[in-house]
């Protein structure tokens, strides 16, 4: 079956917004549990404090999604790795979603905050601390520190933290061979734009 195939709205008009804002919610949600979904592995984008860009594949851990929208996406980072002092200088991001069983490729806007303590940590770290992922976060060094041979010894405790990207825009674009479909949604509906 052709990955257009997959696309629900292919060959039919323009979604009604809420069913679109619904179906991008529970793909995204699907893809914190699916291991296999491409959206589990978005590429976040953002800005070094010395103005150059950045963008890294990063895992999408949780989805908060309603009725009126997708409010926060969650995702988990080392607190030493140099995307958390980047987002800590300029808090605004991007993140890019491909989906090739959709033909979709979503485009997030974000403010992202970072956790590094609290409930939000704590109940993370109950999750991803019992598996294997948990060395991610014991390593002794930072991530991207240069190797000079020196045995690290490792931190007294785990390096975990969440980063929280508030939404505040999705650009949706769907690829057809009959034609292409693009809209925006920025909290108030929909826009449809041309592809």
């Amino acid at each position: 079956m052709s990955d257009a195939a997959h696309d629900p709205f292919a060959g039919s008009p323009p979604p009604a917004d809420a069913e679109l804002l619904r179906r991008i919610g529970a793909e995204l949600k699907r893809a914190t549990v699916d291991r296999h979904h491409a959206w589990r592995s978005p590429v976040l984008a953002s800005v070094s404090p010395d103005g150059t860009p950045s963008a890294r594949t990063v895992v999408l851990r949780q989805a908060v999604v309603d009725a009126g929208g997708v409010h926060e996406l969650h995702i988990y980072t080392d607190r030493r790795s140099p995307k958390v002092q980047a987002l800590q200088h300029q808090p605004q991001a991007s993140l890019l979603f491909w989906s090739p069983r959709l033909n979709w490729q979503l485009r997030v806007s974000a403010r992202v905050s970072v956790a590094l303590d609290g409930p939000l940590v704590d109940s993370a770290w109950a999750r991803v601390g019992v598996g294997r992922a948990a060395g991610d976060y014991l390593a002794p060094a930072a991530p991207g520190a240069p190797l000079d041979g020196t045995p690290p010894t490792g931190p007294a405790q785990h390096q975990l933290a969440v980063l929280v990207a508030q939404v505040s825009a999705i650009d949706w674009l769907a690829l057809h061979r009959d034609g292409h479909r693009r809209a925006r949604w920025a909290g108030g509906g929909w826009t449809a734009l041309t592809p």
